[in-house]
């Protein structure tokens, strides 16, 4: 009997079978390769991450970003490039395992779901899901948002915290948070979920603020942090390390990461925080910071 052909037998094998990718690279070496770092942020959550007057990328996570650019140029001992681009929510974690992104920093927060698909870096801020709404609707606890229509962007923790803490009620998507202050404002929907520091920012800029109010409940509580792909160690530990800097050069109140910090959330910034919600993000920081080495004052 003739032996089949070797040839013939590989052939339909790779028929049959899959044919598995190739191994992507790591961050660091696709930045050593391009010298880009190339990073999602948002384009609309100010002041973590929005387009100014110019249409320039800026925020609190983009100079977070500025930071991890500045860190992993020291960790491969030359200068690369920090390209932003503008990513919606829902975009995010399929940009990053897909490889067009390399990081995100916007205004994302943990949960385990997102965990199974990225990895997180350290907190660098912290915020919760509130409503804003029309000034003279009451019955905002837990039992009256049933049947509530509720704005929220697809893919959020905000969606989600909405969804846990009242199941019966009715969640609109909208396409951007304009979109979401507009249903608001033409009675399409009866509430807008975002960030509480979000929704505080668009107050303070908005005419006719006094129409409307955020409603004081936190329906979650998180902490921000930037995101990154998995299997990629050593960028995350890059990036948690400028994060860590800065959170620690911040509490010894060291420049210039006070007025980083300030630029944003001081009292002359572009959106002064309120005491409580001040304590609660340097609370955040200490925590942060005390469950990891202190880096050296020299490295400040």
């Amino acid at each position: 009997m003739r032996c089949p052909n070797l040839l013939v037998i590989v052939g339909a094998l790779c028929v049959l079978l899959p044919i598995q990718p190739a191994i992507a690279h790591s961050v660091l070496e696709k930045v050593v390769k391009t010298g880009v770092l190339t990073a999602g942020t948002s384009k609309d959550a100010f002041p973590f991450a929005y387009r100014d007057k110019n249409g320039r990328l800026t925020g609190y996570s983009v100079d977070m970003l500025l930071l991890i650019q500045k860190q992993v140029e020291r960790e491969l001992k030359r200068p690369i490039k920090l390209e932003l681009v503008a990513l919606d929510p829902a975009d995010r974690i399929p940009k990053l395992r897909s490889g067009a992104v390399d990081i995100v920093c916007d205004a994302a927060s943990f949960t385990w779901e997102r965990d199974q698909d990225v990895d997180f870096t350290v907190s660098y801020a912290t915020t919760g899901t509130q409503l804003l709404t029309l000034k003279g609707t009451k019955s905002w606890d837990i039992s009256g948002l049933a049947g509530r229509k509720i704005g929220a962007l697809p893919g959020t923790t905000n969606e989600q915290a909405m969804r846990r803490v009242q199941p019966q009620t009715k969640i609109i998507f909208v396409k951007d948070r304009a979109e979401g202050y507009q249903f608001l404002r033409e009675g399409k929907i009866d509430a807008f979920a975002d960030d509480g520091i979000l929704l505080e920012a668009w107050l303070q800029r908005t005419a006719n603020t006094q129409q409307y109010k955020i409603v004081s409940t936190l329906f979650s509580k998180e902490g921000i942090a930037c995101m990154i792909p998995e299997n990629n160690s050593t960028f995350l530990g890059n990036a948690n390390y400028a994060l860590i800097r800065f959170m620690q050069g911040f509490l010894k109140q060291k420049q210039p990461y006070v007025q980083i910090f300030d630029r944003w959330f001081g009292s002359q910034s572009a959106l002064p925080l309120s005491k409580d919600l001040r304590d609660l993000v340097v609370d955040n920081m200490r925590l942060v910071i005390d469950s990891k080495q202190e880096i050296p004052d020299s490295d400040l």
